[in-house]
């Protein structure tokens, strides 16, 4: 079955000493953590491998992003490649904020997705429909369409190595709140795609992680749902005492 997963994007956020002292805050932690959850961090690029080289083994590290090319004339750009000879074993790719600011589409999502797989970098795929999508019956049709743009071209083997985050854009810093029956409903509807595009043995075994406002007060109740293999965390990331009452839900 799915792997349980618990990863924490902190964005553009944390000086130096601040990512330190919460690396350590979260090494103290980890020795108490469940086995049977993966727990990965994202701190900004600056600060990828500072970070990898000092987290305890149970402690996994992700990169924000990075680009479709192996190398090349691409200024300011971290390729998979180098995530991967930096030892960094995760990256998130297709986040809604890289798609809003940064102009990212699922052709430019899926190059990178395979540009990861290549390296042995294991991409968490982010999907998700803003509030005027879900407003007018839209959110089943672009989740869909995300997925399949995503990960187009893909095996099913390439398939079952990458990890779905779906993040309801609209359940994001807007004050609404999605359900965990909400949540359910449409991870259970990933799953199904998932096996359309692979096979229903891979698909039970990819972890959809939920990636809307998940805080301490409702990450139980939405961890406790059958298609929901844990969270894409961002504010609460950030402090270490909440990030550790999420992975510890379970």
């Amino acid at each position: 079955m799915s792997r349980k997963i618990v990863a924490g994007n902190w964005k553009m956020n944390k000086s130096i000493a601040e990512t330190h002292a919460l690396v350590q805050e979260l090494n103290e932690m980890a020795r108490a953590w469940p086995s049977d959850v993966k727990v990965i961090i994202s701190p900004p690029m600056l600060y990828l491998t500072q970070v990898a080289v000092n987290v305890e083994d149970n402690l996994h590290v992700a990169a924000q992003n990075c680009h479709a090319e192996k190398s090349g004339a691409y200024t300011g750009e971290v390729s998979a490649a180098q995530l991967k000879s930096s030892e960094i074993n995760f990256c998130i790719l297709g986040h809604s904020e890289r798609r809003q600011y940064f102009g990212e589409t699922d052709a430019s999502v899926n190059a990178k997705v395979k540009s990861c797989l290549a390296e042995g970098v294991t991409p968490i795929v982010c999907i998700g429909e803003l509030l005027e999508e879900r407003e007018t019956g839209k959110e089943f049709t672009i989740v869909e369409a995300q997925l399949r743009g995503g990960l187009k071209g893909l095996s099913s083997a390439e398939i079952e190595k990458c990890i779905v985050a779906y993040e309801p854009v609209w359940a994001i810093g807007t004050g609404k709140t999605a359900s965990s029956d909400q949540a359910q409903e449409i991870h259970a509807f990933i799953r199904t795609k998932l096996a359309e595009l692979s096979s229903q043995e891979a698909a039970d075994k990819i972890s959809i992680l939920y990636g809307g406002s998940c805080k301490p007060a409702n990450s139980k109740e939405i961890f406790s749902k059958p298609d929901v293999d844990g969270g894409l965390i961002g504010g609460a990331s950030l402090n270490a005492s909440d990030f550790n009452a999420l992975i510890n839900s379970y």
